[in-house]
């Protein structure tokens, strides 16, 4: 079965894929140049990856700290360019460390070309990384 290339298909396939743990095959969604933003990052904390392998090795640890159960609410919304889609949505799930839940919403920007995924802004809510067991991507990346 061919990857949707359409950005709404191919997002929810990506959630559906980070939902089943496979970190690589979601990353094989991005363009070799891809670049994924996080505009409200905290100090010590990737403001913007470059590239797919940056970003599969942020990726990477992140079934073995955020145990994703669902993404309950996810709403996308179709912008007056064809290849780029706001999305909200909200991620549930638990936090792998503490067993303690997760509970994330999230808005993304995110712009498919030629079916890959070539930039994606995440406006997250830093605060909820300070809660312990969240710290999947280091303070040190």
């Amino acid at each position: 079965m061919p990857l949707p290339t359409a950005p709404a298909e191919l997002y929810r396939h990506g959630l559906q894929l980070l939902l089943e743990k496979d970190v690589p095959a979601w990353v094989d969604l991005w363009d070799e140049n891809g670049i994924l933003e996080f505009p409200f990052a905290p100090p010590g904390r990737p403001q913007r990856l470059e590239g797919r392998a940056a970003i599969a090795d942020y990726m990477r640890p992140y079934p073995d700290h955020i145990d994703l159960h669902d993404f309950p609410e996810v709403t996308v919304h179709q912008t007056t360019v064809p290849e780029t889609i706001v999305v909200e949505m909200r991620g549930v799930g638990r936090l792998v460390k503490t067993g303690g839940p997760f509970d994330m919403t999230y808005i993304a920007v995110v712009t498919v070309e030629d079916g890959l995924i070539t930039s994606y802004r995440d406006y997250w809510n830093p605060l909820a990384v300070q809660e312990s067991g969240a710290d999947f991507a280091g303070a040190d990346r």
